[in-house]
């Protein structure tokens, strides 16, 4: 199986990591994209490390950006497709880093952006135990398949989508938001007034909070 690598960020504190935080990049984009979050991050999550894999493939339609399945917006079943292509990937690569800092699969976060967003929420709802947490920017859910049985296994989730996106329209965010919520999972969301396609600072703010809180719980 291909091996995901990407860059790193140790815990700000210092010492061994207590929390493992991945960021997930848009398509076109590569691991780099988002590792800077990880420094944004540090003062909320001092014990927590950050790793920003770089996706599958090469991108279709960028010289030099990856994704992690082809997108053309042109085929409705091709999103449903592309996460369960990458999703084994991707799982295999937690599993590893998980291992690598000896943590517990509750001590892990997924971070996603765009397609990234897209395949956090189906590789982090079917895990078994679940992340704490899964931040969602600018993305959508692709598949309901993804959804756990037992909404109390689910990670929690938090969806943040610019009201002037025109990649990735906000329908998609509050479609999934409708989705999750009729299969029983709590889902917290914000819209970013006047953003496209992007992360302003106030959902920056509000993912690292969200991060913060959900590792907290899952501690106790």
């Amino acid at each position: 199986m291909e091996l995901l690598d990407g860059p790193r960020l140790p815990p700000a504190a210092g010492g061994t990591a207590q929390q493992l935080v991945v960021f997930l990049h848009g398509y076109g984009a590569d691991g780099n994209d988002l590792i800077g979050l990880g420094r944004e991050w540090a003062k909320l999550l001092p014990h927590a490390a950050f790793v920003s894999p770089h996706a599958l493939e090469p991108c279709g339609m960028a010289a030099m950006g990856r994704q992690w399945f082809d997108l053309t917006f042109r085929d409705p079943a091709e999103m449903a497709r592309g996460v369960k292509r990458a999703g084994p990937v991707l799982d295999a690569f937690l599993n590893t880093e998980l291992k690598r800092h000896d943590l517990p699969a509750r001590a892990l976060g997924l971070v996603g952006f765009s397609q990234g967003t897209m395949v956090a929420l189906d590789v982090g709802l079917k895990r078994n135990p679940a992340p704490a947490a899964i931040v969602g920017y600018s993305g959508a859910l692709a598949a309901v398949e993804a959804l756990p049985k037992d909404p109390s296994l689910a990670p929690a989730i938090l969806l943040v989508h610019g009201d002037m996106d025109q990649v990735i329209p906000l329908d998609a965010m509050l479609i999934a938001r409708e989705q999750l919520a009729a299969a029983g999972i709590a889902v917290e969301w914000h819209v970013a007034q006047g953003i496209g396609h992007g992360i302003d600072g106030e959902g920056l703010r509000l993912g690292g909070a969200f991060l913060s809180q959900a590792f907290a719980s899952a501690d106790k």
